[in-house]
Parts: C-alpha cells; sequence; structure tokens
C-alpha cells in the first residue's frame, strides 16, 4: 500500500532501504522512545525492519520526503496490533523534527486505518516524551485517562505513558471512545 499526504509519500519498506534506515534511526534520542527498536541499532535491525513482511490490515510504511535529489526518509509510521486493537507507531528522524511531519504522518496513518475499516486507534507515548502527546492530540486523539507501562526494548526497562485513543464516526454522527475518567479530587 502506498499513500501521498501533503508532503510526504508513505510507502512499504523495500530490502534495499536498510542504510537509509538504519542511518535514521541510529540515534539514541529516537530510540529510547520506541517500545521495540534495540540500542544500539545494528545494520542486522535495519535489515529485518526493511524487509518486514506486510500484514495488511496493519500495513507499516516508511515516510520519504521528495527532493531535488530523489527522496529523504524522514522515519517511520504504521498500524500495529496490540491486545485486539490497531495501535499507531511512528518516528521522525531527528533532522526533520519541529516541521510538523510526526503530526502529518500520524494524520495519514488515521486516515489509512479508517479506510482498513479500524473504528477506533489507540497510541501511547513515553512519560518523558511529552512532544508525542502533543503530535498525538493534534492528530485528534483523546487521553484515555490510563497509564500504562511498556518496555523499551532500547531502555531495557518499562516506561510508564499514557494512553490515548481516537474513535472513528460510522456516518451516523455518532464517535464512542472509551474514556476513563480521572475521579474528582
Amino acid at each position: 500500500m502506498f499513500f501521498r499526504s501533503e508532503r510526504l509519500f508513505l510507502r512499504p519498506g523495500f530490502a534495499e532501504d536498510w542504510q537509509d534506515l538504519r542511518d535514521a534511526i541510529a540515534d539514541a534520542a529516537i530510540v529510547r522512545n520506541l517500545a521495540t527498536a534495540p540500542w544500539p541499532y545494528r545494520e542486522e535491525d535495519a535489515r529485518l525492519f526493511a524487509a518486514r513482511v506486510q500484514d495488511p490490515r496493519y500495513p507499516h510504511f516508511l515516510l520519504t520526503l521528495p527532493t531535488d535529489q530523489g527522496a529523504a526518509l524522514v522515519g517511520s509510521a504504521g498500524l500495529g496490533e496490540r491486545e485486539g486493537e490497531a495501535e499507531l507507531g511512528y518516528w521522525i528522524a531527528r533532522p526533520f523534527w519541529g516541521q510538523g511531519f510526526a503530526t502529518e504522518a500520524a494524520s495519514a496513518v488515521l486516515e489509512i486505518a479508517r479506510m482498513l475499516g479500524h473504528r477506533r486507534v489507540i497510541a501511547s507515548h513515553h512519560h518523558d516524551n511529552p512532544a508525542s502527546g502533543s503530535v498525538l492530540r493534534k492528530a485528534g486523539f483523546r487521553p484515555t485517562g490510563a497509564v500504562e507501562r511498556r518496555y523499551c526494548l532500547g531502555r531495557g526497562a518499562s516506561v510508564p505513558g499514557p494512553v490515548y485513543a481516537i474513535a472513528f464516526d460510522d456516518g451516523d454522527g455518532t464517535v464512542e471512545l472509551d474514556i476513563e475518567m480521572p475521579a474528582a479530587a
């Protein structure tokens, strides 16, 4: 599957992408905020990710930006399955931070999720990465009130983080969200 957003081209990874992928993600500041990326990020890790088979229900993409020299690898975004729900994940290479690419990529993947028939998508971020929470809110996610510990392979430890969700209107104007509201003080 391929998808075009305002500035980005979302496409599957190909085996020959491994070097660009490794160069883009081989940054401790990126990997420390991901659940499943190891640190240090090695050639073997990049080769495995680039050649990963696509699940048609939960696709993942490389984010590329057309340039005069071809295309720059901006990062990656996609859907995964977590406890029976679609979960959004993404990362952006450091040279592209602060330019709105994370929000654009998240919004694009949400549009794909809607087209694939997902009714709800969840996401979370590590507690010490509030910028990711800002991205999720800009993309339309709402905090559920839940905080979960997730194992971070790059840190080698479990890290707490807030959980977000977004539900799609089914055409009749109703949107259902399972939002846990904190108890009133």
